[in-house]
């Protein structure tokens, strides 16, 4: 029998991963919060106890309040997010789950 390794995806050009296991984002828009413009957003990896936190409302809801909740944000920060940049971060998440 051989086993195969399971290799973990490449992670897209605009991720970049930290020691901890945290992901940067490197947005093409921006944020602008309290008049600071970032042009990046860094994400600690989850534990089940983000999962169960951000439980609560519709779908769309709970991954705004985890994606919040890992990035040190306000909801209201990422309802800021164009498109594009929300984009980026949804795939970042997705790595998180593998």
């Amino acid at each position: 029998m051989t086993s195969k390794t399971k290799q973990a995806p490449e992670l897209p050009d605009f991720l970049t991963e930290g020691a901890d296991g945290s992901l940067t984002i490197a947005l093409q828009r921006g944020l602008t919060i309290n008049g600071a413009k970032l042009q990046s957003i860094t994400m600690r990896e989850p534990c089940v106890s983000d999962q169960l936190a951000a439980d609560v409302g519709t779908d769309a809801q709970r991954e705004v309040s985890l994606i919040s909740n890992l990035a040190g944000l306000m909801p209201a920060d990422i309802h800021g997010l164009k498109m594009r940049d929300y984009s980026r971060v949804q795939v970042a998440l997705g790595f998180f789950y593998g």
